[in-house]
């Protein structure tokens, strides 16, 4: 027996399909949005550390 193929059924799909691409396009927006304030904490705290090494941060205990 074969199977019929409703035009109605294959639009519904694209339209479905569509919107799940939508839903997932503004998760990925999401997402990058925190990978980039993740990048600039993850350099802040390297900068951080890099001053600790160095020394180049005062110790006003000291003065």
């Amino acid at each position: 027996m074969s199977k019929l193929i409703r035009l109605a059924d294959v639009v519904d799909d694209k339209i479905r399909k569509e919107k799940e691409l939508e839903f997932y396009e503004k998760e990925l927006r999401k997402l990058h949005q925190k990978m980039a304030v993740l990048r600039q904490e993850i350099d802040v705290t390297n900068i951080i550390i890099d001053l600790v090494k160095h020394e180049k941060v005062r110790d006003f205990k000291k003065e």
